[in-house]
């Protein structure tokens, strides 16, 4: 039986190479996806707020899987927080961290 690892600590910590991030900016706000986005939330528009995580383990310090300081958007009406697509990661050259959270605000 296998048994469950607690990580108590997970440094989420990262740096985008300038040519990476904007890059990867440039695929998140593209109007095709927003509109994909805006879509699936019945809004208008959404609009990248430029703000990226790194999923975390879920912990007791981390019970909503990502940094505490991003917990607000998670439980804000205005605001979405969605993966980055894998292929965006790729198109971008980004492979460390592996995985990404982009926070999108809601236009009603």
């Amino acid at each position: 039986m296998a048994r469950l690892k607690i990580v108590n600590n997970f440094d989420g910590s990262f740096v985008l190479d300038p040519a990476a991030r904007e890059s990867l900016f440039t695929l998140l706000t593209n109007e095709t996806f927003r509109n994909q986005i805006a879509t699936q939330l019945q809004c208008q528009d959404v609009e990248f707020t430029e703000l990226l995580f790194q999923p975390l383990p879920y912990s007791m310090g981390t019970p909503k899987g990502m940094p505490p300081e991003f917990e607000q958007y998670h439980e804000s009406e205005g605001y979405t927080i969605i993966n980055v697509p894998p292929n965006f990661m790729f198109k971008a050259k980004i492979f460390n961290p592996s995985r990404l959270c982009a926070i999108y605000r809601k236009v009603v």
